[in-house]
């Protein structure tokens, strides 16, 4: 699958590549099938899918604590799939910190240099800077039982940084904090991606997380990765039905592609018989069943006439309030729904339910998808 380029440009050269990496357990089925990835020197890349779907193994396997049963990984160039953890010289921070509890927090962050015999004044000045980079100069006394979720993740983050590697890998590091706090800590990590210039590799399921902090997202799926690009592309332009149904709410429906242009454009017949124009992506072969993407924030309710390519009449099923905003599912004559965020002038006057409505959207943002 062709990558397009992230918000970091073409200028970044290769840090690690991953070429044919295969990982069982039982050696039948494959948990990583024939996995290709080349990971950006100074980007943050993050690995995102549902639960199972080969990402954390993909990091544990960059980290070095899982072997790969087949392919390899090179770092710089270098094959590392053999190397154990500790030479790899990667910064690793998981979801549970695994802090020492019988240490100090400046102990805690000192272990890697510890361990890698640095003089002792070198230590202490890089255990201070590393503090003071996540905001917790001063903490260096306390015991990790002393602070907050929020603090104990800062002072994992510190211990990843503190010898200065080159790549960081992430592991669903705010997975156990709250939400506001998630999102506090979602700013700090992208600041300091930026001031560091550091590459990062980051697992998570969190959609909104991986489109806050990333400039790719690898979307993974039954141990493949099945679209590579930047948050926006994968967002308004998903390449496969899986994407675009897992990258937030869509409107998903079965059609048959009953003819395609030059460009891409397309036209497609729903179960009621009616036509829709839009965008094919992947195979064009008439007739076959496709799956329509439409996104809810890109439908617009009662457009005027002839605004849109695509109009289809229907009746209001139920309106959801969201604070900021409106949702109304409508459903028209074949039965199918959608839902609808576009187009309405007051969330305090919703359209009440059994309304007939049009509703309208244009060819561009009506993805014709291949049904697998």
């Amino acid at each position: 699958m062709a990558e397009s380029e992230g918000s970091s440009g073409a200028a970044l050269a290769p840090l690690v590549e991953i070429r044919g990496l295969r990982k069982t357990y039982d050696g039948r089925t494959s948990v990583i099938d024939d996995l290709h990835l080349t990971i950006r020197r100074g980007e943050f890349l993050t690995l995102l899918g549902p639960s199972g779907s080969g990402k954390t193994t993909t990091l544990m396997m960059l980290a070095g604590f899982e072997l790969p049963t087949a392919g390899e990984i090179l770092y710089e160039g270098r094959s590392i799939e053999r190397l154990p953890p500790h030479e790899r010289n990667f910064g690793v921070v998981f979801q549970n910190y695994a802090l020492f509890p019988h240490m100090s927090v400046a102990e805690n962050v000192a272990f890697p240099l510890s361990v890698r015999k640095m003089p002792r004044l070198e230590i202490e000045s890089r255990v201070e800077q590393a503090l003071a980079t996540v905001q917790l100069s001063g903490f260096g006394g306390r015991r990790p039982t002393q602070l907050s979720g929020g603090q104990q993740q800062r002072v994992a983050l510190a211990r990843a940084l503190v010898f200065e590697p080159q790549l960081v890998l992430m592991d669903e590091p705010l997975g156990a904090l709250d939400k506001n706090l998630r999102e506090q800590l979602q700013i700090e990590i992208k600041r300091l991606h930026e001031r560091l210039g550091i590459t990062i590799v980051y697992v998570t399921h969190d959609q909104t997380e991986a489109m806050v902090l990333s400039d790719r997202i690898a979307i993974f799926n039954a141990g493949r990765i099945q679209q590579l690009d930047a948050p926006k592309a994968v967002h308004e332009f998903p390449a496969t039905a899986f994407v675009a149904s897992f990258m937030g709410e869509t409107n998903l429906l079965v059609a048959n592609l009953v003819s395609t242009e030059p460009d891409s454009r397309c036209e497609v017949e729903l179960r009621s018989g009616s036509k829709l124009f839009g965008t094919a992506v992947g195979s064009s072969r008439a007739g076959a069943p496709r799956v329509v993407a439409v996104r809810p924030e890109r439908i617009t309710l009662n457009p005027p006439e002839g605004e849109f390519d695509n109009v289809l009449v229907g009746s209001v099923a139920e309106t959801v309030y969201l604070g900021d905003g409106m949702t109304l599912r409508v459903v028209i004559d074949d039965g199918s729904e959608f839902m609808v965020r576009g187009g309405m002038e007051s969330v305090d006057n919703p359209p009440p339910r059994g309304t007939t409505v049009r509703i309208g959207w244009n060819r561009q943002h009506c993805l014709v998808l291949e049904a697998g």
